[in-house]
């Protein structure tokens, strides 16, 4: 494995030429598995249980794509309720039965994934016991079995850049060739800041409200897809 301080290199300058695509990182949760509305109701659910006045959308716009560790210091920070024994690890296990009989893949990715014709990893702010629980389920892991990156690797979670930096050195791919797919802001200014490409998916469940996702597109999204047919076509382009 290279380290990730060799492979830093910044997003080629404008009418500079970009070096070929040579790995697509997959974000999970509302990337590859359609388990935003299902994790944001139970979050939203325990942080009522425990005196949050926080409603599910609220929970979507401000914490889809971070981490428990983050999202409960911002709890305390902005609530002033610390988070109680046990209380992550609760929530987890609430998420994951309902996975168990609610979690599908999103349509189309199996066989997106399947006809890349790039290496491929998965990068996500998720706990590596969801990441295989949830790929498991949807039947995804053996697309990408022993190259699943969770954001318990690095010291930082997503929007700083520190796990898909690790993933691209895991890889031995350079940032400028890592074309990232996300679904959530911090995870498109996570890949910025990595110095990759980097565009938004908005065809998971949380995206109905906005199904362009102009928040990606604000956040460094190059571009907006909602269906897996035209992931061909969305690497071509970049």
């Amino acid at each position: 494995m290279r380290d990730a301080s060799t492979l830093l290199h910044p997003v080629p300058a404008p009418g500079a030429t970009a070096p070929p695509l040579a790995l697509v990182i997959f974000d999970c949760d509302g990337v590859l598995v359609d388990s935003e509305p299902i994790s944001l109701a139970r979050l939203t659910a325990g942080l009522n249980r425990i005196g949050v006045p926080i409603d599910v959308e609220t929970v979507r716009a401000r914490f889809a794509g971070t981490s428990m560790v983050s999202i409960m210091g911002h709890i305390a920070q902005d609530y002033g309720i610390a988070e109680p024994a046990g209380f992550v690890d609760a929530v987890k296990a609430d998420t994951l039965r309902a996975f168990d009989s609610e979690l599908r893949a999103v349509a189309g990715v199996a066989a997106a994934v399947a006809a890349l014709g790039l290496p491929s990893c998965v990068a996500s702010s998720s706990d590596p016991v969801r990441l295989r629980h949830s790929l498991g389920l949807t039947g995804l892991l053996p697309l990408f079995e022993g190259r699943i990156f969770s954001s318990t690797l690095v010291a930082r979670g997503k929007p700083a850049p520190d796990l898909f930096l690790h993933a691209a050195a895991a890889m031995g791919v350079a940032p400028a060739a890592c074309l990232v797919i996300e679904d959530s802001v911090p995870g498109v200014t996570a890949a910025r800041a990595a110095g990759m490409r980097v565009v938004g998916f908005s065809g998971g469940g949380h995206w109905t409200h906005d199904p362009a996702a102009a928040d990606l597109t604000r956040a460094g999204a190059a571009r907006i897809f909602r269906d897996y047919r035209d992931l061909a076509g969305v690497i071509a382009a970049a």
